[in-house]
């Protein structure tokens, strides 16, 4: 059962090797061709092997007219002759000869002792002659002056043997070497598909960490696009392990400043004699909670969209009522800050494909920006642009707007510039991943007129999506 099941195991797997596909093809190849060979071979040589007999008849049958000529009183004594001349029964390439020989009116001269009952008078040439359940090949021929007629006969038989043995001589040198050409067009497949397996040895040999391209040198050409794409995928992976390990240790950075300070505050709180100084160390406290809440939701809202190439399922949005939810909802957490925001999209503006709580967060997260870093009295709002091939949600204040220098470096990472106000560094950064998740971008300048405009570009319509 055991052995059963490691064949049955064994045959799928050859089936999808390509070093057994390439040897069973070019071996099947080989070896029609060898029979087609083989087989003309075999055909040609009995062709030739008839001829050559044939040829023999008619200068035996030219021979005997040669010496009839001048010779009739002896004719009993040569039929006597020509008997002993015959070759060994068991020769097949000296088949016995029977002959007739006749005068023109057809009256028998002399006859070999087996040689068929014809009458002399036959059509001159060739002829396929069955008599008595055996067949004959037949010469006649006769004299310039027609006074003689001479009749030479081979046994079919013989005549096939004779043929199918030369025939055979010329096929089975070639049987005989096909195992040695089989060997030798495994042995070359073995050698041709070497430097593959050298290639999947290195890979299976590398640790984990070992994301080192791999040398195409002594490579086939035909694999040097496999190894260029493996090498391509080494260096995304390479990259992605890299951000990963960028993004943890910002991400611990990050989380230490709350927690030391949730510390400094705990231990103020508990050595306090004043029940106001207590009272503020415990709202500090309160304050970094909610720091520390919104960067851990703010990280894991990145590692949730890092993995996403596309939107799993993008519905039509409604921008209208998706700014309205977004204001009312901000006015509700922070009332007197929310006054400041306005918007001027029509009720009508279109709807656009996406995800309506990922466009949220991102909308939100550009309205937080501007409330954050922008003076209390400084307006903001919130329109939408039509480009004619996309809509684009404009968010945009009358405050100080962003230094040059810090303008570039804004959607990076854990990047918050020189200003003292909080922040985790990654709304930015989360903005412009959902508006690649919808095909956009994230485009952010400085008002000519002051203050600072941020636009989420390449919004599609609904119906266009």
């Amino acid at each position: 059962m055991r052995e059963a099941a490691t064949i049955a195991k064994t045959a799928p797997s050859r089936l999808r090797s390509l070093r057994w596909r390439l040897l069973g093809a070019v071996c099947a190849a080989v070896l029609l061709l060898w029979l087609l060979t083989g087989w003309l071979s075999y055909t040609q040589a009995q062709h030739e092997a008839e001829e050559l007999m044939d040829g023999n008849l008619a200068q035996t049958g030219r021979l005997l007219l040669a010496i009839l000529h001048d010779n009739e009183d002896d004719l009993r004594e040569l039929a006597g002759r020509l008997a002993t001349v015959r070759g060994a029964a068991d020769n097949i390439y000296e088949p016995p000869l029977e002959f007739q020989i006749g005068r023109g009116d057809g009256s028998i001269l002399a006859r070999s002792e087996a040689a068929p009952n014809l009458p002399v008078l036959g059509v001159a040439g060739y002829s396929d002659i069955l008599r008595k359940d055996a067949s004959w090949r037949v010469l006649n021929v006769a004299s310039g002056d027609g006074r003689f007629r001479v009749q030479v006969a081979q046994s079919i038989d013989l005549r096939d043997r004779a043929a199918l043995e030369v025939a055979s001589q010329t096929v089975l040198p070639l049987a005989a070497l096909s195992p040695v050409l089989i060997l030798l067009i495994y042995l070359s497949v073995l050698r041709a598909l070497r430097p593959l397996d050298r290639l999947a040895g290195e890979v299976a040999a590398r640790s984990p960490d070992n994301l080192a391209a791999l040398p195409d040198q002594q490579v086939p050409t035909e694999a040097l696009p496999l190894v260029g794409a493996i090498n391509r995928l080494f260096r995304r992976v390479a990259r992605t392990l890299d951000n990963e390990r960028r993004f943890t240790a910002d991400a611990a950075h990050e989380l230490r400043t709350p927690l030391a300070a949730l510390k400094v505050h705990t231990q103020v709180a508990r050595l306090s004699r004043e029940d106001a100084q207590r009272d503020h160390a415990l709202r500090q406290i309160e304050h970094g909670v909610d720091r520390a809440t919104r960067l851990v939701e703010q990280l894991l809202r990145l590692a949730r969209l890092d993995p996403l190439n596309t939107l799993p399922e993008p519905r039509a949005v409604k921008l209208h009522a998706l700014v309205d939810g977004t204001i009312d909802a901000l006015r509700q957490a922070t009332p007197d800050a929310a006054q400041r925001i306005t918007h001027t999209l029509p009720p009508d503006t279109p709807a656009v494909a996406g995800d309506a709580d990922l466009l949220q967060i991102a909308l939100r997260n550009l309205l937080d920006n501007a409330l954050r870093y922008t003076p209390a009295e400084a307006a903001i709002q919130v329109a939408v642009e039509d480009d004619g091939q996309a809509l684009n949600l404009v968010v945009c204040d009358d405050g100080p707007g962003v230094p040059a220098d810090t303008l570039a470096r804004l959607g990076e990472r854990f990047f918050r510039g020189a200003s003292s106000a909080e922040g985790s560094g990654l709304g930015l950064a989360i903005v412009a991943r959902i508006m690649a998740l919808h095909g956009g971008r994230l485009e952010l300048s400085n008002r000519p007129q002051g203050g600072f405009r941020a636009v989420l570009c390449g919004l599609r319509r609904a119906a266009a999506y």
